[in-house]
Formats: C-alpha cells, sequence, structure tokens
C-alpha cells in the first residue's frame, strides 16, 4: 500500500508540477482500519490555485484504476485548492473528486452534487485529525479545524442517508457508531473501534457485535435491527445540534 500511496504522488507531481502541496491519506488508511479486501483508499491532494480541465484530464488519466491499479477495493480521491482545504467552513469546495476501482462505481465529477455535501468536510475533520502525508506538511497544517457544531448536521446527514438509501446493515451500524462517537466525544474512530466504543454508549450493544462479527463472515445483522440502531443515532445526533 505504501508504494501505490508514493507511486500515486509521484504521478500526481509529474502532471501538476509544483503546484502540489500535498498528498494525504485519510479514511481507514489514517484511522488505522484499513482492510484491503474490503475497503477504499481515501486520498486527498492538495494544489496552489484552482486546476483547468487540461490538468484535470492528466490527474485522471495518470490515477484511474486502468492506468495506475488500485490495490483497495478502489481509490477514491478529491483534490482541494490549499485555500479550501485549510478553511474551516463545512462547503465541499474540491476541484476534482474521482471514484475508481474495481469494487467502486466510476464516479468523476468536477463540481459537488447536492446530494453528496456532506461527505467531504466530514473526510477533511478526519484528514486534520488523521491523515497521513505521502508528500507535503503535516496534515494539520494544511485542513482546517471544522468546529463540531458545523460538523454535526453534516454527520447526521451522512448517518441519514443509510437510512434513505435502505442500507442500515454492517457497516452501516459502524458508520453509524463512528459518526455518535464523534457527536458525544469530537473525535474519529475507525469502524471497528467505533463499534467497540459503542458496545458500552448503546442500547441494544447485541446488533453493534453483530455487525463487527459480520467483519470477519459472519452473517449481516437482520435489517430491522440495524435500522433501529441508525435511527436511535441519528435522534442522539439530531438533539446534540
Amino acid at each position: 500500500m505504501a508504494g501505490y500511496l508514493r507511486g500515486l504522488a509521484a504521478r500526481a507531481g509529474s502532471r501538476l508540477g509544483a503546484r502540489v502541496v500535498g498528498v494525504y491519506a485519510g479514511g481507514s488508511v489514517g484511522l488505522g482500519g484499513f482492510d484491503r479486501r474490503r475497503s477504499d483508499l481515501d486520498v486527498a491532494i492538495v494544489v496552489d490555485g484552482s486546476l483547468d480541465a487540461r490538468h484535470k484530464d492528466a490527474l485522471v488519466a495518470a490515477l484511474r484504476h486502468e492506468a495506475f491499479a488500485c490495490p483497495a477495493r478502489g481509490l477514491e480521491l478529491v483534490v482541494y485548492r490549499r485555500e479550501a482545504a485549510v478553511s474551516n467552513d463545512v462547503a465541499a469546495g474540491f476541484e476534482l473528486n474521482l471514484n475508481s476501482g474495481r469494487g467502486l462505481r466510476w464516479r468523476l465529477d468536477a463540481a459537488p452534487d447536492v446530494a453528496d455535501l456532506h461527505w467531504f468536510a466530514i473526510d477533511r475533520s478526519i484528514l486534520r485529525q488523521h491523515g497521513l502525508a505521502i508528500v507535503g506538511p503535516p496534515a494539520r497544517e494544511v485542513f482546517g479545524d471544522i468546529s463540531r457544531d458545523r460538523l454535526l448536521p453534516l454527520v447526521a446527514a451522512a448517518v441519514r442517508w443509510h437510512l434513505d438509501g435502505a442500507a442500515a446493515t454492517g457497516d452501516a451500524i459502524l458508520n453509524a457508531c463512528r459518526a455518535l462517537r464523534f457527536g458525544i466525544e469530537g473525535v474519529w474512530s475507525s469502524k471497528v473501534d467505533a463499534g467497540r466504543w459503542a458496545l458500552r454508549h448503546v442500547p441494544g450493544p447485541s446488533v453493534v457485535a453483530a455487525a463487527l462479527d459480520a467483519r470477519s463472515g459472519a452473517p449481516s445483522p437482520p435489517r430491522g435491527e440495524a435500522n433501529e440502531l441508525v435511527r436511535f443515532v441519528l435522534d442522539e445526533l439530531e438533539r446534540a445540534h
């Protein structure tokens, strides 16, 4: 994985030159919960100034899975201007959003979709707390400190997304646990660590235990119980803000 990340940073540098401020691994890599079988690889590239279409096309051509195979389930790459990365605003603010890989649906955005606005500020918050610099200064010097109060409505929206999509099964439960821990303690953790934390903080912890077991091949928790846990977390987050 380290070799892939160094190669990605080198490819970005060859296309964008000195405009690259830094390249950072976030998500499960930064949080210490990476699983090659099931995890996406979340990477943020921070650049000086806006990218024109030529530079965006060159970056996509160099980093898409078909050109540079991602060893994880897929690559989720976001490019930010330095000013957007360091801002404490919750706007999505990206230059480019690319999903590509053996287990991901292809996606390429040059502007935010209103249905997805909550993910990017959350990702930047995780990067500030836990991002690993592949090249460039430490993540805490590059990504802004978005306040908990500003983030909570977005965290609630991310939890609600699972219910709206009828997707509240194993990973949705653990994502909800991570959201609840952030809501209570203001810290981000891996799905597994959040699930273990939630065993002591949610009613009916057996559904959380089942979600943790499902990561090792056990059956997923029943959808009804999963939805109940996710609704509990959503209620707690909405009360908090």
